[in-house]
């Protein structure tokens, strides 16, 4: 791995974990578009740059996860019952996710994740929070909701949270509450995410030096530990920054983004 890589992941890394505290974005919709770029200036092979990018994005999303569970749990902000409620459909939709990804095209992938960047930038600009409409669903609801959110979180290599939080929402779950215990479910999503991406990948002769399947350890690693420390600083500036505002720049950042990587 060359200095200037190692320098790229750890910035990455820090920027990452900060916005996950700050502004409640997922690590994943920065790691992505950055590992592409990376992965092509050391010219991995095109047709395995989205897979590796989406799967090692996964894969530090867990390390990143743990801090940001341990930080909601000190608050006492998790509804753990509805993690366990969610948890074996994401499980199942996270594993299927990464068998449909593996399907795809590097262009395909690519084009896929860009629209669901431009989503979600759209939804921050305009500040898309849905009110309550109806309560949490039974075990059979909260089971399929959490197959579709891990599906897609999987196929864009995100925690989830741009999905988890607005279904709790809707359903009643007020804000905080809703933000904790997606950041619980941000776990399940990675793991069985990245492990799905590891397995899909593992028989790939194409790969560089340093994976396993769809996962390039050492930017896993890099940016996992520094995403691990950067999320609680994030947590903090978010009680004396003008987040509105930042959302707002972010988002227009993220729609620019969105369509480069759309048109190619």
């Amino acid at each position: 791995m060359e200095l200037l890589d190692l320098v790229v992941y750890l910035l990455v890394g820090g920027v990452a974990g900060v916005l996950a505290g700050l502004l409640g974005v997922g690590g994943g919709i920065v790691i992505v578009p950055v590992l592409l770029w990376v992965f092509r200036l050391n010219q991995f092979d095109e047709s395995v740059v989205a897979h590796l990018a989406v799967g090692t994005s996964l894969g530090s999303i867990i390390i990143t996860s743990i801090s940001s569970i341990r930080a909601h749990q000190r608050r006492a902000a998790i509804l753990w019952p509805q993690v366990m409620r969610l948890a074996p459909g994401i499980i199942l939709g996270a594993w299927l996710g990464a068998v449909v990804a593996d399907l795809m095209p590097t262009a395909i992938l690519q084009r896929v994740f860009a629209c669901f960047a431009v989503l979600v930038s759209i939804q921050m600009w305009l500040r898309v929070n849905p009110d309550a409409h109806r309560t949490l669903p039974g075990r059979l609801g909260m089971g399929g909701a959490g197959a579709i959110i891990g599906a897609i979180s999987a196929v864009v290599g995100i925690g989830g949270g741009s999905l988890t939080v607005p279904f709790l929402s809707w359903c009643g779950i007020n804000m905080r509450n809703a933000v904790a215990t997606s950041a619980a479910c941000g776990l399940p999503i990675a793991v069985a995410g990245a492990l799905g991406f590891l397995l899909a990948g593992w028989n790939e002769a194409l790969l560089p030096q340093g994976s396993s399947g769809y996962i390039f350890w050492p930017a896993l690693l890099a940016i996992g530990v520094v995403s691990f420390l950067a999320a609680p600083l994030g947590a903090r500036l978010a009680h004396s920054l003008p987040v509105s505002s930042l959302k707002r720049i972010f988002a227009a950042l993220l729609l620019v983004v969105g369509v480069k990587l759309f048109v190619g």
